[in-house]
Order: C-alpha cells, then structure tokens, then sequence
C-alpha cells in the first residue's frame, strides 16, 4: 500500500486533485467527509460538540450549525483548538479504519486540509502539495459565496504555503488551467506511483 497525504490550502484546488487521483485509480479518503460523519445527528460527535458550545451550534432539524460554529471557532484560537481535540480524534479513527478495508496494493491518498496544522506529515509515504496564489484563492472562495473578507481570514488561519512546501515531497501549481493541473497530476502520477516497484 501506498499511502499519499494530499493536502493544500482552502481554495487551492485540492478537491480537484483528489478526483483526478480517484480517476487514475487511487482510493480517497476525505477528512473533511470523514469530519462531517462523525459530527452528524446523533453521533458522539455532535453531542460533544454541542456540550462543548452550546445549543446555539445546533440547526433546528438537530444537525450542526455549521455557520453558527463557525463564527465562534474561526474568531477565537482557544474555541478552534477545543473544537479540534473533539473532532480530530474521531476523525483519525474513522480515518484509520478505512485504510484498513482498503486492498493491501491500493494507492491511498488522504485528502487532509490540515494536515501540516496537524503534524500529519510523517505518517505518509509522500506529501502531494496543491498551491495557487492567494488572489486566485480568493476569487475562487468568493465565487464559492463567501465574503472576501472571511475567505482572507480562513486563508489567514491555515499554515502558509511556505510551512506546506517544507513538509511536500511534491508541489502541484494550481494556478493555471485545469489543463495545466492535470498534466502536472499525470507527472506525479508517472513518476511517484507508476515507477514504484510492486
């Protein structure tokens, strides 16, 4: 098994890259997918994170307040760094029992947004780094509907690309064409997976 820990800042294009690798063969398993199931109605999860916050942080059908959550956690590192010693637990647990189903000669990458945050790095075999510069990300994340000014801060609240770069074992350059992106991904796909003896 080949384990690869993808990972890039908000509006990087990392989700672009993930499908791009499934579609070559890769088995994805998405922390932030995983995040949300494990905070879902009626989980563990959720009822520790409403303990931890409050009812304000649950919607009305019983769901997380994701909106609510945020404005609480993304102003107040102490609130972030509590919300996190809920979630990222879980997060590695479902995380770990995924890798274990897949097939022992799989390609897996683990889509991980924080994964430098997190001190993940040495538990892959390769670090894949999608970047682009900060006003594309900007562009793309209020295309997306946020406000430019909460897409500055969310980009603000990450590791920098210079903190990402230190830890890749190779750097995607999103800041082109998806053409340009895809032929980068078939590159790493050649040379770091193809040529890796069975």
């Amino acid at each position: 098994m080949l384990r690869i820990g993808l990972t890039g800042g908000i509006g990087s294009g990392k989700s672009t890259v993930s499908r791009m690798l499934a579609a070559r063969g890769a088995v994805i398993v998405d922390a932030d997918l995983i995040a949300r199931e494990v905070v879902a109605p009626g989980t563990p999860g959720l009822a520790a994170v409403v303990e931890a916050f409050g009812p304000q942080v649950r919607a009305a059908d019983g769901s997380l307040d994701r909106p609510a959550l945020a404005t609480v956690v993304f102003s107040d590192p102490e609130a972030r760094r509590r919300l996190d010693g809920i979630v990222h637990p879980l997060v590695r647990h479902r995380t770990a029992e995924l890798v274990a189903q897949a097939p022992a000669d799989a390609v897996v990458v683990n889509d991980v947004p924080l994964l430098v945050e997190t001190d993940q790095a040495s538990s892959y075999d390769l670090v894949l780094v999608v970047e682009a510069d900060q006003e594309t990300r900007v562009t793309r994340l209020v295309q997306r509907g946020l406000h430019e000014e909460d897409a500055r801060a969310r980009i603000a609240a990450q590791a920098t690309d210079e903190q990402r770069r230190a830890v890749a074992d190779v750097v995607l350059d999103n800041s082109g064409t998806p053409e340009e992106l895809a032929e980068q991904v078939d590159r790493f796909w050649a040379e770091q997976v193809g040529s890796r003896p069975d």
